[in-house]
């Protein structure tokens, strides 16, 4: 009788805890129900539309028709796809390690005891509140060889107007330059938080046995902030590999530099909505999307050399 009692109320807990159980988890899956409604509908849905977009070819009463992999074929033949794909690569090899260098030069200087800290640390982040255009109107304005800020500066000590956005040797550069100023505010902002988390007792310490600043960087600061300075490369280089806004504001179609500055997301742009091919134009972005993940992916593996989690 006993054991049936003890049985009974061993029963009844258990039936308690897993209707407690499902309650929990019926109230965890509603909370980030709206956000995995989001994902589907906005990520997952749309990129299985463009995989099958990139298997046909559009007809000109809009109706798509299946090629199988012909678009890909074609891709891979394309001069000015594979000319794409260097100035896409060229544009995140240059903007990425100088962007982030700078960024962490920036986070450090404003981490330390400086008077106005608060005020540069708001001037450094305005640019990520301004819209893509408004600032490659700006930057645009700047590079104008004929009425340009830069070129007049640059005619004040005898030298003569620079083709900034016209020559096909230095206009991805000049891009660069404007990629690389729009995004030092929002990674200074990420990288600041992350040294602030580094405890103040280590420097004390590395005070006592007489490190100096430069060691104390790379022995303590480099090391703890590398968890923040690896996602700030991700997302940069996820975005760099993904740069149109600048290029698309800055370069004109009739641009003799556009074949030298034109980035895959450019031409995805151009074969979707211009010359509504939007079958070659899906390959394109697919194309770009095995390149971002064959990139993160390396990331991830190469992580565990650099990266030094606490």
């Amino acid at each position: 009788m006993v054991i049936e009692r003890n049985t009974r109320k061993v029963t009844k807990g258990v039936k308690k805890t897993n209707r407690k159980n499902l309650s929990d988890y019926g109230w965890a899956y509603l909370m980030i129900a709206p956000t995995i409604l989001g994902l589907i509908v906005l990520n997952i849905w749309p990129l299985i539309q463009t995989c099958y977009l990139s298997f046909t070819k559009t007809s000109g009463f809009g109706k798509n028709q299946w090629v199988g992999l012909d678009n890909y074929i074609r891709m891979f033949s394309d001069s000015s796809v594979m000319h794409a794909v260097i100035n896409t690569l060229e544009y995140t090899v240059i903007s990425v390690p100088v962007g982030v260098i700078i960024s962490l030069f920036i986070a450090v200087l404003l981490n330390s005891k400086i008077k106005g800290k608060t005020i540069y640390r708001t001037i450094y982040f305005l640019p990520m509140v301004s819209a893509p255009a408004a600032i490659a109107m700006v930057w645009r304005w700047l590079y104008s060889s004929d009425y340009g800020l830069f070129n007049y500066l640059l005619s004040l000590v005898g030298i003569s107007g620079v083709k900034w956005l016209t020559d096909p040797n230095i206009a991805l550069i000049s891009v660069i330059v404007v990629g690389i100023w729009s995004t030092i505010g929002y990674n200074m902002v990420i990288l600041l938080a992350g040294l602030q988390e580094i405890p103040k007792s280590f420097y004390e310490a590395a005070d006592i046995d007489g490190a100096g600043p430069i060691r104390q960087f790379f022995a303590i600061t480099f090391p703890l902030v590398s968890p923040t300075m690896f996602f700030v490369v991700v997302t940069t280089m996820i975005s760099s590999l993904q740069v149109f806004d600048y290029i698309f504001m800055m370069i004109d179609k009739t641009n003799i530099a556009m074949e030298k500055t034109q980035s895959l997301v450019y031409l995805f742009y151009k074969y979707s909505f211009i010359t509504n091919d939007k079958g070659y134009g899906s390959a394109i972005v697919m194309l770009l999307l095995i390149i971002i993940l064959i990139i993160t992916v390396v990331q991830l593996k190469l992580q565990k050399k650099w990266v030094h989690y606490q």
